[in-house]
């Protein structure tokens, strides 16, 4: 697999905003809630409870954002990406809409996050395109774009002719533009949460892992190698990166992965003609190709699956192939960074909301869609914590399943996307 462990391959840990200041955790600390993982989700729940005044701890294995939230290409998307009419099918009506309002809103919270703390994340307020790569694919997002416009959201159809002036490419038939959504450097605003978390009083330790967690008269002892935190209440965010702390809890996610090449910065007559309004782009294809700038005017651009590691042929081929079939008078360019990470996806692409157990709670599978719900998540993990009830989470609490037919839905996945990454040799 092109699973690289290393978050400092990526072009996002080269042009980052600084983490703050922390050291791993040392001794025994007793605090009001222990969070477990410093991603979009950790960060915000920490940020929320400590501007409240709540004593908070936060333990990260790894890095501030080593897992998705440091990998991801930075969109702030609203919603998920199912239809919001499938949405309200499979979890009802109640649920349903209110997950949908509450989603539609993210990127809103994201905004209002940056701007109260100073966030340094380099936003750009663009809307975000999704292209039909095909007729029937543009029939879906039209069809999705009616849906959220009957609930009111700001989502636009394009035909071919504008969305080939909007990107520069003549392999579209068309597309949406949702322009509540933008993008940002993730890497940037999941430290600059962690930032806000530490000024408000939270405290933050890197590189602990926490091996066990342990019920202890009416409290919760979080274990680790260094010493441990006792805390009346416990927040889960490990998502895609979620090990067998919890029974089940791995085993629930179904792991997709996701790659990135980042090219040289492109010279303005180059960036004339591809994606000149500066809008992000990602497609209907199953193995979606997305593309968009980042400050410095490299073209990012990446798809689902995992490539082979190293040097071998498809690693090497892949980013120089695709632009030469989307943009073929960009000319050849040399890759500068690349990069992968881990995606949790469910089996029905909606979120799960557990408490497996007094004092314990957790979201898990964001489907591709980390930063506006992970920080919406964390707000809302972090009311829970303060005692909001459970019946307004815009979720039911269920119990931890594991996917069925987990191995299959791995290997669907991946031959998938692999087959269509054959495919496109072809073209």
């Amino acid at each position: 697999m092109f699973s690289h462990p290393r978050m400092h391959d990526s072009l996002w840990y080269a042009s980052a905003a600084p983490a703050p200041k922390t050291v791993p955790l040392d001794g025994d600390r007793a605090v009001d809630v222990a969070i477990i993982g410093a991603g979009f989700t950790g960060c915000s729940a920490a940020l929320h409870l400590a501007e409240k005044g709540v004593k908070t701890i936060v333990l990260e294995a790894q890095d501030i954002g080593f897992g998705g939230s440091g990998r991801n290409a930075g969109l702030v998307n609203a919603g998920l990406w199912l239809d919001p009419d499938d949405v309200v099918k499979t979890i009802g009506p109640d649920y349903g809409e209110r997950l949908m309002t509450e989603l539609g809103k993210g990127p809103s919270l994201v905004s209002e996050m940056i701007a109260k703390h100073g966030i340094q994340c380099d936003d750009v307020r663009k809307g975000v395109i999704k292209a039909g790569h095909s007729p029937s694919g543009q029939a879906h997002l039209e069809e999705h774009a009616r849906q959220w416009q009957r609930r009111g959201a700001n989502i636009e159809v394009i035909d071919r002719k504008r969305i080939a002036e909007m990107s520069g490419s003549e392999h579209y038939v068309g597309g949406i533009i949702d322009h509540r959504s933008y993008y940002i450097q993730p890497l940037s605003y999941a430290r600059g949460l962690a930032t806000a978390a530490v000024k408000a009083g939270a405290a933050i330790h890197e590189r602990t892992p926490v091996t066990k967690l342990e019920a202890m008269g009416g409290k919760w002892k979080v274990k680790t190698a260094t010493g441990t935190v006792t805390a009346d209440k416990v927040i889960v965010a490990t998502n895609a990166y979620s090990d067998d702390l919890w029974p089940g809890m791995k085993q629930e996610i179904i792991p997709v992965g996701c790659y990135m090449y980042a090219t040289e910065p492109l010279g303005e007559n180059v960036r004339k003609t591809i994606l000149p309004a500066l809008h992000p782009i990602y497609d209907t294809q199953p193995a979606m190709v997305f593309t968009r700038y980042d400050r410095d005017h490299r073209l990012v651009l990446g798809s689902l699956g995992y490539l082979p590691p190293g040097d071998a042929a498809a690693a090497r081929h892949w980013p120089h192939r695709t632009l030469r079939y989307l943009f073929p008078h960009l000319g050849e360019q040399k890759m500068s960074f690349k990069w992968a990470g881990t995606l949790g996806f469910t089996s029905d692409a909606i979120p799960r909301f557990h408490e497996p157990a007094p004092g314990i709670s957790m979201t898990l599978g964001y489907n591709g869609r980390g930063i506006a719900p992970g920080t919406y998540w964390g707000q809302m993990l972090a009311k829970r914590a303060m005692g909001m009830a459970a019946s307004e989470f815009p979720l039911p609490v269920t119990p931890i399943k594991p996917a069925r037919m987990r191995s299959l839905w791995m290997f669907f996945y991946e031959s998938a996307f692999s087959a269509y990454r054959l495919k496109s040799l072809f073209k």
